[in-house]
């Protein structure tokens, strides 16, 4: 029986491209902080039961003193170094792709794909993401990891939502074109 479940890249980026700066700060995404305001985030996370993340990305989120934030979700830390699964973190070192398969042929909420650019660009090149969402921040960062990386095959995508907020911050809601 095939679940309906969507691999998600929910991820903010600068203007031109960059998810982080050269030295893999995000402090440009301070600008658009508000208090009350999460950008759709919390809604958009109780419909996921499972993150894939890369291991540099979880690791920079551990380095900023705080604790991962899915611990109720099952998590999938791609990496290429064996270790001992943790509760619910699995370090995963296996193909992507057969990740993905196994993740949606049981039943349960959607994917969210959490980065790196890394992560997000593999899935890419093997037409696996299956909706977007992109918070596009005012800044122009110039330089730094870039999120959409050649190498990898064009996609046509539909867009679902597009919204405006106050301080400048554009979120777009794409879904791939089948």
């Amino acid at each position: 029986m095939p679940y309906n479940r969507k691999v998600i890249l929910y991820i903010s980026m600068s203007l031109d491209g960059y998810i982080a700066s050269l030295d893999n700060s995000l402090d440009f995404l301070s600008s658009v902080a508000q208090e009350g305001e999460d950008y759709g985030y919390t809604n958009f996370v109780s419909s996921v039961d499972t993150v894939i993340i890369g291991r540099k990305t979880y690791e920079k989120v551990l380095s900023m003193g705080y604790e991962y934030p899915h611990v109720d979700k099952a998590v999938y830390i791609i990496t290429r170094s064996e270790r001992e699964s943790i509760g619910s973190f699995n370090f995963y070192t296996g193909d992507l792709g057969e990740l993905i398969a196994d993740l949606k042929s049981r039943p349960g909420g959607n994917i969210y794909c959490d980065g790196g650019a890394e992560i997000a660009n593999e899935l890419m090149r093997n037409n696996l993401i299956d909706e977007f969402i992109i918070s596009v921040i005012p800044i122009l960062l110039g330089d730094g990891v870039l999120l959409f990386r050649g190498g990898r095959p064009e996609q046509s995508l539909r867009l679902i939502n597009s919204k405006s907020f106050e301080k400048g911050l554009i979120q777009l809601h794409y879904s791939k074109v089948e």
